[in-house]
Order: C-alpha cells, then structure tokens, then sequence
C-alpha cells in the first residue's frame, strides 16, 4: 500500500518587487516646495517691471507649468507682500532668495494712487477668471492676511484696506470676511476699528454713503459693528468721533441703532427677571430708569418695553369671556410701574397704541381693550387727553372702528365734560 507523501510547504513568500527605472519619479508625489514656487514666481514678476499688461500674461502662462492649485496661498502672499507670509506678518526668509519681488500691493507708493490700485484689481480678477479653482483659495487667504494687520506698517495697512474694499464690492470677497477681525488682540488697541473705518472711508470716496449703507445693510454687518469695540468708555467715544470726522456719519447711525435695540433687548431681560424675583416696584423703577437714562431709551420706548414684558408673565385663558376680568386684575398690580414712565403724553400715547396692537393681535383680548384703556385712565397712567387724541387722530388703523366701538360711551363723557369745562371757562 502506497503511502501518502505530504507536499512541501512554503516557509515564505516571495514578493514581486517593481524595478527602479528612469521613469520611478514618475510615480512618487512630488515634493512639496513652495520656497521653489516663490523663487520661480519672484523671478517671473521682476522682469515684468511693474508692467500690469505683463504681470497678467506671466501669471497667465506660468499657471501652465507652476501649481497653482497646491501654492495658491503663496501666489496670493506674493502678489499681496511681496513674498511668503509667515506667522508674525513677516516674510519667509528660507531659501537663497531673493525673498521679496517690488511687483506687489504692499510695494505701491504710500500715497494712494486709486488707477494703481484698480491696475492691481484687474490683475487679480484675471487671474481667477482664468483659473477659477483660485477663487476660493483667495477668499481664505484675504482672511488669512487680515489677522496680520497688526504686524503691518501702517501704509501697508492702508493699502490692504482700500483693495479689501474693491475686492469686496467687485464680489471677490464676501464683506463678511471682513469679520475675522473681531479678534481680541486686534480689538482691544482699536486696529480692527481703524482698518474697518479705512475700508469705509475709501468706499465712501468711491462709491458714495449710499452705497456703502446698502453694501452693510444687506450684509447685515451692522450687527457686528459693536464687536469692534473695546468695550471702556474711552473707546465708545473714540468710535463715535473716528466715524464722525471721516464723515461716516450715516454708518455711526446704523450702529447706534444696533447699540440701542441691543440695550432694549438687555433691559426688558433685566425687567423680566426682576419681576420674576417679586422684587419692589419701586426698586425696579430706579433700576429702570438708570439703565434708560445711560443708554438713551426714551420714555415713550421704555412704557412699551414695560409692557410687553408685564403681559408676557401670566398664562392667559383661552375663554374670551375670562381673559378681560384676568387682564383687568394683572395690569391693576403694575399700574404704579407703569405710570413712573408715562409722564410724557407721547409716552401715554405710545402705551395707548400698544394697548390697541396687542388687543387687535391677540383675538381672545379683542373686547379687553376699553377694559384695560378704562383702567389705566382710573390710575392715572393714561390721561384723557392722550385718550381724546387717540380717537381724533389715525394713528394705527388696526381694529380702530371696533375699539372706537366700545370706547364711544366713555368718548362722548369725556368730550361732554370738556365742553363743559371750556364754557365755564368762558363764563369767568
């Protein structure tokens, strides 16, 4: 019988290895040498002699051998400072050099030259048309670039921020961009205050206010204006005089209005919480009344807030027949909050008409209104002039017949003891 002989096993394997040839740098990644881009792109811009017809040519033909896509930061640092930025705002000394080119933004003379700066525009756009992969990789770079605005000189900061503004209104750069600024370190020395007052005023020359109102109005970038602030008195007041001599008059509008809805906003939280803790009406009336007067909330703005945050407290019942008499008994208990901010008439008007909004708006109150109207004036908050000039005048239409309905017995008293008191007059 014959026996079975196992097979010889393989202690190994052998692995089939590629030979290296002329053509192994074919397969290998490239090495990653931006010191060699910037040499190659330095030594193509100088022979261009600050020609911009030239220097678009040569960026246009050497995007064919040189990668643009992998040293898009540096081209962009190129043609921006001259040469490759690194962390401090100085340039890259790595390398044989030369280090800089005299073909770039920051080499433009120090008085501006606007036909300069527009030569430079178009070279960028150019540049992004024709190679369009690059138009993102400038919109990161250009924020890049903003949070060295510290380390720059002060010309080239100028600079930067007249181009910051062609880039942004010619679409470039998202004016949002300009938000990278509000950085502590740039904040708290008023830099990003007076790089952004720059990029405004070289607008407002160009373009005119209106456009740069719009330009900030439809970016919401208002909203953002504060954040430039330090916030110390001293920097308030060092805000409001840097937009007002550079005639920016119009945008320091657009934040004060910003400053005080934000003010309102924090008032009526402080108002809510204070109520919330059950604390002394007469407590909260000086608190009130010393947060309006540093923040410029006039009368008639803060009777409004008073009463928007009283009638947010209760949970009211959805039955129209309960929501008056519950109404009537909740205001009765703010009745001496309210009246310490209706001594004004506009400030009792303004009360009236929010009254009549509120009511129109929320239809289980559509019959509180005379009501409420009723018991303001028992308490003295609203006076009868205010009511009688009311129902003269059209101020807000909504629901006025239906309000003027259920007020007509009360008007007609009140307009009867007026004439009363008229002919007595007379009679004297």
């Amino acid at each position: 019988m014959s026996q079975k002989v196992e097979k010889p096993v393989l202690s190994g394997q052998r692995i089939k290895t590629r030979k290296r040839g002329k053509f192994a740098p074919l397969y290998e990644k490239e090495r990653y040498d931006p010191i060699g881009f910037r040499d190659a792109i330095i030594s193509g811009l100088d022979k261009c002699s600050n020609d911009f017809e030239a220097i678009s040519r040569y960026l246009d033909n050497a995007g064919n051998k040189l990668d643009y896509r992998r040293y898009g930061e540096c081209l962009f640092d190129i043609l921006i400072a001259g040469g490759i930025l690194v962390p401090g705002g100085t340039l890259s000394q790595e390398g044989d050099g030369p280090h800089k080119t005299d073909a770039c933004i920051f080499n433009t003379p120090d008085e501006i030259n606007m036909e300069i700066m527009k030569s430079w525009e178009q070279v960028f756009i150019k540049l992004m048309r024709r190679y369009k992969y690059l138009e993102k990789l400038f919109q990161d770079e250009i924020k890049k670039i903003l949070m060295f605005v510290k380390y720059f000189q002060p010309s080239d900061r100028k600079k930067l921020s007249v181009m910051l503004y062609i880039w942004i209104a010619n679409g470039s750069v998202p004016f949002n961009a300009i938000l990278v600024l509000n950085n502590s370190h740039l904040v708290k020395d008023n830099l990003a205050l007076d790089f952004l007052i720059d990029v405004f005023k070289a607008w407002r020359q160009e373009k005119g206010v209106n456009s740069l109102h719009s330009a900030i109005k439809k970016s919401n970038i208002e909203s953002h204006l504060m954040s430039f602030v330090p916030d110390t008195k001293q920097s308030q007041q060092y805000f409001r005089s840097a937009f007002q001599e550079n005639g920016l008059e119009e945008i320091l509008k657009l934040y004060n209005d910003q400053h005080q809805q934000q003010a309102k906003k924090e008032l009526q939280v402080l108002l809510a919480d204070s109520l919330g803790e059950n604390k002394q009406q007469r407590e909260i009336i000086n608190e009130i009344k010393e947060i309006a007067s540093k923040e410029n909330i006039q009368e008639h703005e803060t009777v409004c807030i008073i009463w928007t945050t009283v009638m947010d407290i209760p949970e009211w019942s959805k039955k129209e027949e309960l929501v008056t008499e519950q109404a009537v008994r909740h205001l009765k208990y703010y009745t001496n909050l309210f009246s310490a901010f209706t001594q004004s008439a506009r400030a009792e008007l303004n009360l009236l008409l929010k009254v009549q909004d509120y009511c129109y708006s929320n239809m289980t109150f559509m019959k509180a209104f005379q009501k409420i109207i009723m018991l303001f004036y028992k308490t003295d908050v609203i006076s009868e002039q205010s009511i009688l000039k009311w129902y003269k005048q059209d101020y807000n239409v909504k629901g006025k017949m239906m309000f003027v309905e259920q007020m007509k017995e009360f008007i007609d008293w009140l307009q009867n003891a007026e004439e009363e008191s008229d002919s007595e007059g007379e009679s004297e």
